[in-house]
């Protein structure tokens, strides 16, 4: 197993050292425009190996050449300029960059799958479906995964229960337009209302990223260990059951669009579509988030007249 990391920044550098101590792979591949820092984390990675269960391959390379990958996780990302206060705000500059990767990271790497870790996710996830020539089935972006976790850690404080018995699930987009499936959260069997100390805890979730980033400039952990969730799923063919953003031709009556659903992965990708029951305050969520996603990914694309 073949993965390749693209972009060496705190994201990609924090994925790479989970995923040498979970042992996922039996070649890694660090690739990033600062080929210096690549090298810095290969050497370190490598030294890191002598206290680890498994060993594998660990090499730096840049983007260009790397090929033949099993798995390319996507974290390349334009420098933040300031003080972000919103994702949008890395999307025209993301999208011009991921133009330019996408297509050569397609060509060289034809069966890989793609995960898309860049902000503004589910934007540039819609993206690469279309400029990457891949069945969207094997483009996932990381969505509400990290979302979703965050909901079942706070939810298990104030339950105290272990977040690995709650079931809760947040949709839609990663970022405003992002609502709690409270219809169907249960923790054994037993249903987790929709309350107002729910919806506070809620509320702590949407703000939970800026708040990270607010405090260091930069989140890595949670998205890295979300990351090697979905790699393990993908590499163990394990069929999980996990939150993520997927390009939909038409789910639930909502077509053309891109955001986080319960999607089944293994092996190849995205294997499943789940169509969870929604009540009428999460059906009006989800609509809502449809059409000011699909707003975002008009205006953006726009911006790139061959491909709308």
């Amino acid at each position: 197993m073949k993965i390749a990391i693209i972009g060496t920044g705190h994201v990609g550098s924090t994925i790479a050292y989970a995923m040498v101590l979970k042992g996922l792979c039996d070649h890694l591949v660090l690739a990033g425009r600062n080929l210096a820092k690549a090298h810095g984390d290969e050497l370190d990675l490598q030294h890191a190996l002598a206290f680890c269960e498994r060993t594998m391959q660990i090499e730096s390379a840049p983007i260009e050449a790397v090929a033949e990958s099993d798995i390319l996780i996507v974290t390349a990302s334009v420098p933040l300029s300031g003080h972000m206060t919103a994702r949008m705000e890395l999307g025209p500059a993301n999208a011009a960059l991921f133009r330019q990767l996408i297509p050569r990271l397609a060509r060289n790497n034809p069966d890989a799958i793609l995960i898309i870790i860049t902000n503004p996710v589910d934007i540039l996830t819609y993206l690469a479906t279309q400029i990457s020539g891949f069945p969207a089935s094997r483009i996932i972006g990381i969505g509400t995964l990290v979302d979703s976790a965050r909901f079942r850690s706070l939810l298990s404080i104030e339950q105290q229960i272990h977040p690995d018995d709650l079931r809760a699930y947040i949709l839609g987009e990663h970022g405003p337009n992002q609502f709690p499936l409270f219809s169907t959260a249960s923790m054994g069997s037993e249903h987790i209302d929709d309350n107002p100390l729910h919806r506070k805890i809620f509320n702590a979730v949407y703000n939970a990223g800026f708040d990270v980033y607010n405090a260091k400039g930069y989140t890595n952990f949670a998205i890295a260990a979300a990351v090697c969730e979905l790699v393990r799923a993908i590499v163990y063919d394990s069929h999980r059951t996990l939150p993520l953003s997927t390009y939909l031709e038409d789910w639930l009556g909502i077509r053309d669009n891109c955001f986080s659903i319960p999607v089944v992965v293994g092996r190849r990708g995205v294997i499943r579509h789940l169509h969870p029951y929604l009540n009428r305050t999460e059906r009006k969520a989800l609509e809502k988030a449809a059409k000011e996603i699909k707003a975002r990914i008009n205006r953006l694309l726009s911006l790139e007249p061959d491909l709308c």
